[in-house]
Parts: C-alpha cells; sequence; structure tokens
C-alpha cells in the first residue's frame, strides 16, 4: 500500500488520452442538431487545453459552480426539487438556457427526499424534514464512529459501514448490526450461519427499505439522465463526472466528526494515519466507477478539512496530503484528471500541493490568492475559481464585471485557467450572475 500509489504509471498517458477522446467525442449524448454537437466538442476542447496547459487557448472556459441557484432562479422550493423531478428538471433548463455556461453542472447533489425518508438518515435534515421546505439540506455533525473503534475500521471498512455506521445514520437500517461477517464464508458448512440473519423480520423489514428507495433512487436516475441529456445536448458537456472524498475527509467529516477528528490527530495519531491509509485504494476505485458510470474524465473531490486554518502546515503534510496526493497519483494511472476543490483558503499550502504531475490535475480555489496559485500550482495544474460568492450575493454589477476583469487578468493570462465560482452561487442576484456570464465569456476570448 505504501509504496502503490507514489508514483504515475507508464500507461497513464495512453489512458488519459483515451478518455479525453472519449469525452471530447460525446459520443451517446443525444445531441439536438450538429450544431450542438459541434458546440459541445468546442466547449470539451477548451477545458482539456486548460487542464493540459496549452499556451495559446482561443478563449477561458467559463464554467460557475451552478449550486442551488437554479432553484432559486425558477422560483422552485428546495423541497420541490428533491421531491419532484419534473420540477427540478425545468429548473436546471431555465438556467442552462438562460445562462449559457461552457460547462453543464447537474443536479446529482440535489437528491431524492423520499429515498432519505425510506431510509430515514440521521446525518442530514433536509428540507421539510428538519429545516424549512425553503432551505437546502443540512449535515448534521457528531461522532458516528467512536474513538476506539479505529481498529474495526481498519481491519475492514465495509464490515464496519454495514454492521456499524449504517445502523447509526439509517434509522431502517438498525437491523444491519447482525448482518454477518462475509469472508469466512468458503466452506459449505459456513453457510447456513450466514443467512440465518437474514430470517429476523426486522431484517427482513430493513431489506424491504433498502429495496423501495433503491426504487425511487432508480426513478430519480433516470429523471437527472433525461435533465442531462437533454442539457448536454444543446452542447454544454459536463463540468464533472460523480465524485470521491480526501481519505482525512472520509474519516473526519462523517466518521469522527469535526471535534473528534481534531482530537484523534493528537491522541490517535497512528490509528488516524492508517485508517487513511486504508482507506486510499476505496476512495480510487470510487472515483474511477463514478467516472466509468458517466463517461467523464474528471472526478469531483471536494476538500472539506485541509484548509488554512483547521489544521497547521505540518499538520497537513503529516496527515491530509500524504493520503490525497496518493488518491491523485491513484486516479491519474487510472487516466483521470482529479478535480479538486480546495475549499477555504489554501495560501499556506500552495508549494506543497504543487507535488503532482504536470498537466494532469485541476485545482478548483475559493478563497485562495489566485495570485499566489497563478505562481505556484499554475505552473503545474490548471487552476480554477474563485469569483467571491458573497459578491455574486450583495454586490453591484459594476462590481461584479470589475472582479471579473481582476481574476482574468491575474489567473488567465497564458491558458491554464478556468473561470468559476468560488463556490455554489444560491442567494446570488440574476442581474449580478448574468453580468459575470456575458463579461467572462467577452473578456475571456480578448475582448479587451
Amino acid at each position: 500500500m505504501k509504496e502503490r500509489f507514489l508514483e504515475v504509471s507508464a500507461d497513464a498517458e495512453k489512458k488519459l488520452e483515451t478518455r479525453f477522446a472519449d469525452w471530447i467525442s460525446g459520443k451517446g449524448i443525444p445531441f439536438e442538431n450538429a450544431a450542438a454537437e459541434k458546440a459541445y466538442q468546442e466547449r470539451a476542447t477548451l477545458m482539456r487545453d486548460a487542464i493540459q496547459l496549452r499556451k495559446t487557448p482561443s478563449r477561458i472556459p467559463i464554467c460557475p459552480s451552478a449550486g442551488f441557484f437554479p432553484m432559486e432562479y425558477a422560483g422552485i422550493s428546495a423541497y420541490d426539487a428533491m421531491y419532484d423531478y419534473e420540477a427540478l428538471g425545468r429548473a436546471w433548463d431555465t438556467y442552462h438556457r438562460d445562462f449559457a455556461p461552457d460547462a453543464y453542472t447537474g443536479p446529482a447533489t440535489i437528491v431524492p427526499g423520499k429515498v432519505l425518508d425510506t431510509l430515514d438518515l440521521k446525518l442530514y435534515q433536509w428540507p421539510g424534514h428538519g429545516v424549512s421546505k425553503e432551505r437546502e439540506y443540512q449535515f448534521v455533525e457528531d461522532e458516528y464512529m467512536k474513538g476506539e473503534e479505529y481498529r474495526d475500521l481498519i481491519d475492514d471498512p465495509t464490515g464496519f459501514f454495514l454492521n456499524v455506521y449504517f445502523p447509526r445514520i439509517f434509522g431502517s437500517l438498525k437491523p444491519f448490526e447482525t448482518f454477518p461477517l462475509l469472508p469466512p464464508v468458503n466452506e459449505i458448512p459456513l453457510v447456513p450461519p450466514m443467512s440465518i440473519p437474514f430470517a429476523a423480520p426486522e431484517m427482513k423489514a430493513a431489506l424491504d427499505s433498502l429495496s423501495r428507495a433503491g426504487e425511487e433512487s432508480l426513478r430519480w436516475r433516470n429523471a437527472v439522465r433525461e435533465i442531462s441529456g437533454r442539457n448536454m445536448g444543446k452542447g454544454y458537456p459536463a463540468f464533472s463526472g460523480g465524485m470521491t472524498k480526501a481519505p482525512f475527509d472520509v474519516v473526519g467529516d462523517s466518521l469522527r466528526g469535526t471535534k473528534g477528528v481534531m482530537l484523534d490527530m493528537f491522541r490517535r495519531k497512528d490509528e488516524l494515519m492508517e485508517a487513511c491509509e486504508r482507506l486510499t485504494p476505496i476512495m480510487i476505485k470510487c472515483g474511477v466507477a463514478a467516472c466509468r458510470a458517466t463517461g467523464h474524465v474528471m472526478p469531483f473531490i471536494p476538500l472539506h478539512k485541509g484548509a488554512d486554518g483547521f489544521m497547521s502546515q505540518e499538520q497537513f503534510k503529516t496527515f491530509y496530503w500524504p493520503t490525497l496526493r496518493k488518491l491523485i497519483i491513484g486516479l491519474i494511472n487510472e487516466g483521470l484528471v482529479p478535480q479538486l476543490f480546495a475549499e477555504g483558503a489554501y495560501n499556506e499550502r500552495l508549494e506543497s500541493i504543487c507535488d503532482i504531475p504536470k498537466g494532469k490535475v485541476l485545482w478548483w480555489f475559493d478563497r485562495t490568492d489566485m495570485k499566489k496559485a497563478k505562481e505556484t500550482v499554475g505552473r503545474v495544474a490548471c487552476i480554477a475559481g474563485n469569483l467571491p460568492l458573497d459578491l455574486l450575493c450583495t454586490g453591484t454589477v459594476e462590481q461584479v464585471t470589475a472582479t471579473c476583469k481582476e481574476l482574468i487578468d491575474v489567473a488567465g493570462a497564458n491558458g491554464g485557467f478556468i473561470f468559476s465560482t468560488g463556490a455554489g452561487m444560491q442567494g446570488s442576484k440574476p442581474e449580478n450572475v448574468r453580468a459575470m456570464m456575458e463579461f467572462a465569456k467577452r473578456y475571456g476570448a480578448g475582448e479587451r
């Protein structure tokens, strides 16, 4: 494990070329006409050229993060979007029709509320279930894994999630506490003991709730695919294809929680580091599977706990970066381009995160100094971001365009830049979003 994801493999470049070619071709997308197909291929090529640091782009790709803005712009509530897939589709159609970004940002994060209801999810509150129907879902911070359970996670991650984690975060799956240990089932006498737990009425009910949740998830997936097909068919390539996570964030977000993982860096250092190592190949497989399912080349990786201020630079180098870098290398070796969304500020991290293969990664910044990012990370990787969300929410059109100009001047010189927002655009004024899009398209194409 320790040597497995340190260097780029000899065939990584060939795999990447194949994946880029497939993605840019738009194979399987129901284009509405030849002009839409050409527009799709041109936009996807722009993004590829930026990622590969080509120095003479025809223009800068404009790919803001939609967030929940399409729902607000279309006048539907968060509840409507999570429970009414037709309303969800109308919102996303309207946003892409009216603003025409260079990339399609799908509603995959607007998850189906009926599935959460069925499984009785404890990990979040969602519209109509803990928060008002007008508000987006909210994470419920807690220690869903106890500190003394690290060894159980390390020894058998899948078993831990089935027997311990799922019963804690899904009320309907509490009977999974008796889910049998599967690896021992390798001889005929062990088959009956494996099957006995499934005879319990409680387990039958849990499996039935999972089946009903699966059926609803299929309906939602089919609706999202239809929405995606319509919009990509108009010439908008998707900005990413599925997601995975940094190993430290898997532990720190929804297993140990913020307080727990901060204490673990002092009290359970070795176990925390071993758990991150153990989760790394699983997170690589997660990103590969997501891109295989979507036909995309970029898995989205939100980085939640690596920002300045959460941990020291020494802690970042010890706990966060080693396995994140292995995740990056593992995905590159599969011919993928990790799309790393550095939430918060990464000003102290810039030199450290330059230790990656050139032209193989997209670093998407939120609050990082883009001049410093261009001078450091920009030497080895495409950078994206970071138009501030608060500016779009409270600023004037003149302030928005002035900031767009400054951002493109600083980060857009000589390629290697994708214009984007520093966060999802929920709460933004429509006139500011329109001004951002129109000015960035014009100015990013060299119209000064």
